[in-house]
């Protein structure tokens, strides 16, 4: 039976997220294939619904276990460019590589 209480924050891709067993997260692309599980040992934060360890800068022997379900591209965002007075205007798109994840165990 799992622990609701159970939750660790992680840093992926130069992000930190806050995961629970079963959350699906959205990160940068990560280099794997479909269906790869994926082990971060860069926790910066455990708690075990009575306990809290805070690493320094991460916690020692703690992991937490992804599987990568898919990956694709985010939302795109439009950056414009604009000059008073001199007719310049210029919009760019850009849409960013995304890795779509499961949490699938957090190890203590």
């Amino acid at each position: 039976m799992e622990d609701k209480n159970i939750y660790a924050v992680i840093e992926l891709g130069g992000k930190q997220f806050l995961v629970k067993q079963g959350d699906k997260i959205t990160a940068e692309k990560i280099e794997t294939k479909v269906g790869d599980t994926l082990k971060v040992t860069e926790v910066l934060l455990t708690h075990d619904g009575k306990d809290t360890k805070i690493g320094q800068p991460y916690v020692e022997k703690a992991s937490v276990e992804l599987t990568l379900d898919s990956t694709g591209r985010g939302e795109k965002i439009r950056v414009a460019k604009f000059k008073a007075k001199s007719r310049y205007r210029k919009v760019l798109g850009h849409r960013q590589s995304e890795s779509y994840l499961t949490v699938k165990a957090i190890n203590l």
